[in-house]
């Protein structure tokens, strides 16, 4: 492959022909019920994305494919593939992708297949699931462990914590029942540990603890509040080291610590964000649904990394929405961005990718810590339908911003008891309230009372399957960040450190030792301590 320039956005001709062509006529005006047939993409996992509601005519496409062309953007993804140096803030490969497997050549680093050192750590999170599952592995005091409770925070918390939720009725309702009930506990908030751990037996529970670094202050500070709280249960021969697990990096202070049951491998080239289908996903989604499910949720997401690499942005979904997303952050200036799930199993879905995309591409300087002098990543926030209708719509059909929109829905639910009222069930009511909604967010209503005037013209993309199974939430989550991916090459960004996270860590640090503030910090410690 030959070498690949890095460059800033609006140093690109097709950029320059971009924000200087005419803009495409009203979306409510070319809009038809055959460009609703026409205007999909297979994106993996029995996923279609249908971009027909974007403000997208042909010729906007062509300056895009252009655009994703001049900028070699799928070259970029292919190079991160091979283990080509992307997180240049700390001078890292990223390799997120390789925990589903292998898309180019193996990627080797001081000598370990990286490949094979992810695939290990899943076997060996399988043979542990099943030593659970079957009473081989039980608590310290001889009972079998029935819960899971994850420790961990931000990525380590937010993604599998949206993935087990998406799943939960989908297994039981194909399997009878999940094989372990999970947990979560991230906020070093007291209350939030409390709350969990109300919810569990502790003599039955089996705690992972998730920390990279193996110094994270939160989850530290939680795991010892489970400790102590097992430790003043009474109940005789109860031993928090027979209850704990470990998610780590070999070179952590947990590693092969005595006390956890075993302890389970990440790498520096795993971030955070990034983690859900590596060991951090992998260990609490085995034990609550087996291994099986977690390897068809793999599959899912390695489904829509193997078609992102397409060149045609008309066959490659991900590559298309984040071209789309540009246009939309650059040329029209939308600040936000809604990821509207109308599948309450993915509740807490549109959190993880506030995650994702926010720490992602919030950045201010390029690649090489140079200040930039366009937008780069939007507001992300959503809420599930119908809820949402009920809360924000308003705001985004009639407020003075225009938002895009990103809709995902099912055909079928994933349980199959429903009930029909007034000619239609549950599932078709919410499927009728999808359609109509992304059908009035682009069409409006004329009226000459302005309280009712509905502009219309307000751009949604759909994503949507037949049903919410282990293979299609793979596909989903790589999908979104395979598009965070493509937006960051495009942006020029470094879309795979976090250093926005660190000062206010750093500063709560040397409140918490007593080392020299500023007065305002001082002053604010003062106010919510004294």
């Amino acid at each position: 492959m030959s070498r690949i320039e890095y460059k800033n956005l609006t140093s690109a001709e097709a950029y320059r022909k971009l924000k200087t062509a005419p803009p495409p006529a009203e979306l409510s005006s070319f809009l038809t019920a055959e460009r609703v047939q026409t205007c999909s993409i297979d994106a993996g996992g029995g996923l279609t994305y249908n971009y027909a509601a974007k403000q997208a005519d042909e010729s906007l496409i062509r300056l895009l494919g252009n655009l994703a062309g001049e900028l070699r953007l799928p070259e970029k993804y292919a190079a991160l593939l091979s283990g080509e140096v992307m997180n240049t803030g700390e001078n890292r490969m990223v390799l997120h992708h390789l925990t589903r497997g292998q898309l180019q050549g193996p990627v080797l680093f001081q000598g370990r297949n990286l490949g094979d050192f992810y695939q290990k750590q899943q076997e060996r999170i399988n043979e542990f699931a099943g030593k659970v599952h079957t009473g081989r592995v039980k608590g310290s005091t001889g009972k079998p462990f029935t819960s899971v409770v994850q420790i961990g925070i931000g990525g380590s918390d937010l993604g599998p914590r949206a993935l087990y939720l998406a799943l939960k009725n989908y297994v039981r309702e194909t399997t009878g029942n999940t094989f372990m009930n999970a947990h979560f506990i991230s906020n070093v908030d007291p209350d939030d540990p409390n709350e969990v751990l109300s919810l569990v037996d502790p003599e039955r529970t089996l705690f992972i603890l998730v920390t990279k670094s193996g110094t994270t202050q939160e989850t530290l500070t939680n795991r010892q509040f489970v400790v102590e709280v097992m430790k003043r249960s009474g109940i005789a021969g109860l031993n928090p080291k027979g209850h704990m697990i470990a998610v780590t990096s070999e070179t952590s202070p947990l590693a092969k610590s005595p006390d956890f049951l075993e302890s389970f491998y990440i790498d520096d080239f795993i971030g955070g964000r990034y983690s859900s289908t590596s060991a951090v996903g992998g260990a609490v989604l085995s034990l609550a649904f087996g291994g099986d499910v977690f390897a068809e949720f793999l599959a899912g997401a390695r489904e829509a990394d193997a078609k992102a690499l397409e060149k045609d942005i008309r066959k490659n979904a991900s590559l298309l929405d984040a071209l789309l997303g540009i246009y939309e952050r650059n040329i029209l200036g939308c600040p936000v961005t809604a990821i509207l799930p109308y599948s309450q199993a993915l509740s807490r879905f549109p959190a993880h990718l506030q995650q994702l995309d926010m720490e992602s591409n919030g950045k201010q300087v390029n690649r090489d810590g140079k200040p930039l002098d366009y937008k780069t990543g939007p507001v992300i926030f959503g809420e599930p339908g119908t809820n949402g209708q009920h809360s924000f719509y308003q705001l985004l059909h009639q407020g003075t911003d225009t938002v895009p929109l990103q809709f995902i829905g099912f055909k079928n639910a994933q349980t199959s008891f429903d009930i029909e009222t007034e000619g239609s069930s549950s599932q078709k009511k919410l499927n009728a309230n999808l359609a109509a909604q992304i059908a009035a967010f682009a069409l409006g209503k004329a009226d000459a009372n302005g309280n009712k005037n509905f502009p219309g013209s307000r751009p949604s993309s759909l994503l949507y399957g037949d049903r919410l199974t282990p293979r299609a939430l793979g596909a989903l989550l790589a999908h979104f960040e395979n598009k965070v991916m493509f937006q960051g090459f495009a942006w020029n960004i470094n879309s795979f450190d976090q250093e926005g996270v660190q000062l206010g860590k750093v500063l709560a640090g040397a409140l918490l030792k007593g080392k020299d503030v500023s007065a305002v910090l001082a002053a604010y410690g003062e106010l919510l301590n004294s």
